[in-house]
């Protein structure tokens, strides 16, 4: 047998046994999987990040630059819009001590639903949005109030913009919500991380083509700026 037909064949059976064991370190690794909540390190502050599937994006990233700083945990899942998150914020706080929460939703509350809930169906087509405006400042009153019982100092994060052309969702729905959500923040004294305006400004470099997602230098950039306000608060 040819030394490369030995090494072809000796590759088909052992990498894919490396396969599963590689992602299940991926999944176990907190600085690569945003679920893989860390072991707390003693004698440093606790951070809770709640938010969709752009938080669930930057978390990895932000444990990463505070490692060592900082025990950065999150939902075991995507938060989702700001009923769901009132149906599940007490599970997602627990009874443990918080000193930051960085919290956010607005994504899936303007997007596009079908009548039967189908997902991301434009108006065009008879969709509606999952939260109205006003439910949805509504539902963030009843947030703020109970992760002020928390008594961690809470950073609300606004909704990142929708780029031209992303399915089920429109351009300057993001605006509306932000001024929504800012009236309430307002009212109880809760400092607004603005990554809105950073993601505009710089839409083609960090966001992905009509997508509100971003790409992994993207997230990176986020993740600085979340990382530095959760330092700031930490201080």
């Amino acid at each position: 047998m040819k030394l490369r037909t030995f090494l072809s064949l000796l590759c088909a059976v052992v990498l894919p046994s490396f396969a599963p064991a590689q992602k299940q370190a991926k999944q176990n690794d907190p600085f690569q999987h945003p679920f893989a909540n860390p072991a707390d390190q003693p004698g440093l502050p606790r951070v809770l990040i709640v938010g969709d599937s752009i938080s669930i994006g930057y978390t990895p990233r932000v444990r990463k630059l505070l490692n060592g700083q900082a025990n950065v945990h999150r939902p075991t899942t995507n938060c989702r819009w700001s009923a769901f998150g009132n149906e599940h914020i007490k599970e997602w706080v627990g009874d443990t001590k918080w000193d930051v929460i960085h919290f956010n939703w607005g994504l899936h509350d303007l997007k596009y639903i079908g009548p039967k809930g189908e997902n991301l169906v434009p108006k065009e087509k008879g969709g509606h949005q999952q939260v109205p405006i006003d439910e949805y400042s509504k539902n963030l009153e009843t947030l703020v109030q109970r992760l002020k019982k928390t008594g961690a100092k809470l950073i609300w994060r606004n909704t990142t913009p929708v780029p031209p052309g992303s399915a089920g969702r429109y351009v300057g729905d993001s605006v509306n919500y932000n001024e929504a959500a800012a009236k309430v923040m307002k009212k109880h004294g809760v400092p607004t991380h603005d990554l809105y305006t950073i993601s505009k400004e710089r839409m083609k470099e960090l966001m992905l083509p009509a997508n509100v997602h971003y790409t992994k230098d993207g997230y990176q950039v986020l993740a600085k700026d979340v990382a530095r306000v959760i330092e700031e608060a930490l201080k």
